[in-house]
């Protein structure tokens, strides 16, 4: 029953939902802040409102982005969803935050929504993760540097940490980093906004 598809697909749809809720709008329209999407990099994301309104509101932001996957993941743990299964839905929480239909498809880009994933189905490769990104963050003062490194460690944690959702990992660094392309351009240009 798990493994089935009618019960992976709806799942998946119902987990794209739950990423389409941008932590960073809804936070900064509860403390009466402007839309974090109009100023800075734009991007409805933690660093962004950490660069713009300070240390709460951007933990408020990263604890929405990644804690709103689990209740839809918990579902799919639950039913014994195999690996390919429970990325996909994973991957719907994804694609909702970066693409919300809500939006015009303009949303953030996945960092804390993929660590929350990977927080429930590989919290070895996502704590080590968090780690490798806090520390490049600290050192290089640009939240791109340090996103870009771990989603880039990140499969090669999950050889060591994971190897059942080794796929799943990397079709998460995939997206990941193809949402920091501008950023990427920025950083060869010495252009990127630090932290």
């Amino acid at each position: 029953m798990g493994s089935s598809l009618e019960v992976i697909l709806p799942l998946t749809a119902l987990a794209y939902l739950s990423g389409t809720w941008l932590g960073a709008i809804s936070v900064c329209r509860w403390a009466g802040r402007p839309d974090p999407r109009l100023s800075g990099s734009c991007n409805p994301g933690f660093s962004n409102v950490l660069r713009q309104h300070g240390v709460p509101l951007a933990l408020a932001t990263l604890a929405i982005d990644a804690l709103k996957s689990w209740p839809v993941l918990l579902l799919g743990l639950w039913l014994e969803l195999p690996p390919w299964g429970l990325g996909l839905v994973g991957l719907g929480v994804l694609l909702g935050h970066c693409y919300p239909a809500w939006y015009r498809f303009r949303g953030g880009k996945a960092v804390a929504s993929a660590f929350g994933v990977m927080l429930l189905l590989t919290p070895g490769v996502a704590l080590v993760s968090a780690v490798i990104w806090a520390l490049l963050a600290w050192w290089a003062h640009t939240a791109a540097v340090a996103s870009l490194t771990s989603a880039t460690l990140a499969p090669l944690l999950s050889l060591w940490l994971a190897p059942d959702f080794v796929w799943v990992v990397l079709v998460f660094a995939g997206l990941v980093v193809a949402r920091h392309a501008i950023n990427i351009g920025r950083l060869r240009q010495g252009k990127e906004p630090h932290l």
